[in-house]
């Protein structure tokens, strides 16, 4: 998006803000069979991830009707008829945002959510121009378009799914803590493509160990150097290595694998999904990939870039991990022996267990 677009529409908002009163408080209705929620999720796929839980046990809980509105990178996430029963996908054009409202009017919804941990300008004009009663969102700078409004838990101290199921405070419904994960079920088809895949080059199982080299952009791609000592680390136990990644690193890939070890390169986010399902552990500097680890609780060993923020670090949920994390803003600076220090009791746990089965 071009600067000068962003700053029209932070204008905008910022305008919205001043001119929209304040919606009055009131409490959310109880929750029947016939009630219509339509929960907003845009952006990336790792913003959706996080959010299937709440969804899952309020459809678990109440078998209401839910619809979402997603983005057109994260939409895929939501067709799971477990957590929804229709996705609306968005696409941000001014002409469809009217559009939009207009359609949420006219299905009635009883409760619209913004799931959104930040302020959106898309959602902003979405809350303050639909005509639903109840509005329910976080403690943030646009709380004023809410009438039941969330308190925002410590983003330094509470993870993102813990944040996203305080929610249920508006919604009332009981569930087991423990229970709690990500949702994501991989079709049969990328299922199947994976274990082909992997018959194909491990006809005999042993430990299998994915390290995915992909991130949102180059500043999180530690090196070829670094990945091939890593591989070497582990070269006297008797694991196989698959190298994951985007097509946009195919070369790397190759640099790295020279040959010696497959390449499982990313067709659809649901293939790769599939392949990270049949790992024994995995080593990824992304962290939208590590939700996916915890859906299928795979043991993931994380190399994190947490620059310019206090947040904490986006962990797997529900799997067993262990990570390095730089403050500055590349993984280059990360040294070899920095990880390998960490990594190898990481891995020698996993893999020991692995074969004392």
């Amino acid at each position: 998006m071009k600067s000068v677009e962003i700053k029209f529409r932070k204008f905008l908002l910022r305008l919205l803000l001043l001119i929209k009163k304040s919606e009055k408080q009131k409490e959310i209705p109880p929750i029947l069979k016939s009630t219509k929620i339509l929960f907003i999720r845009l952006n990336r796929i790792g913003d959706a991830l996080v959010s299937t839980p709440l969804l899952y046990e309020i459809k678990k809980y109440y078998g209401c009707t839910i619809n979402v509105l997603a983005g057109s990178k994260n939409y895929f996430i939501f067709t799971n008829t477990d957590l929804s029963d229709e996705v609306i996908v968005f696409n941000k054009k001014l002409k469809s945002i009217s559009d939009l409202i207009k359609v949420i009017n006219e299905r009635n919804y009883d409760i619209i959510v913004d799931l959104h941990d930040d302020v959106s300008t898309t959602v902003s004009y979405i809350m303050a121009f639909s005509k639903c009663e109840h509005k329910v969102g976080l403690d943030k700078e646009n709380k004023k378009l809410y009438n039941y409004i969330i308190p925002k838990l410590n983003p330094q101290t509470t993870h993102i799914v813990d944040r996203i199921m305080n929610f249920n405070v508006a919604f009332n419904f009981v569930y087991d803590q423990s229970k709690i994960n990500i949702r994501y079920q991989v079709k049969p088809e990328s299922q199947e493509r994976a274990e082909q895949f992997l018959n194909k080059h491990f006809p005999v199982k042993r430990f299998l160990m994915g390290i995915n080299i992909s991130a949102g952009s180059d500043a999180r791609f530690w090196g070829e150097s670094h990945y091939k000592e890593l591989i070497s680390s582990i070269s006297n136990y008797k694991a196989d290595i698959v190298i994951m990644c985007l097509e946009k690193d195919l070369r790397k890939a190759w640099e790295i694998s020279v040959n010696k070890y497959p390449i499982f390169f990313r067709p659809s986010f649901d293939d790769f999904a599939a392949m990270i399902k049949n790992l024994n552990l995995l080593v990824t500097p992304d962290t939208s990939v590590v939700h996916i680890a915890s859906a299928f609780i795979i043991p993931l060993f994380g190399i994190y870039v947490q620059y310019d923020t206090d947040d904490e670090i986006w962990y797997p949920y529900k799997s067993p991990y262990e990570c390095v994390v730089t403050s500055e803003a590349t993984l280059h600076n990360i040294s070899f022996n920095s990880v390998k220090n960490k990594f190898i009791p990481f891995f020698e746990k996993y893999y020991g267990s692995y074969n004392t089965k």
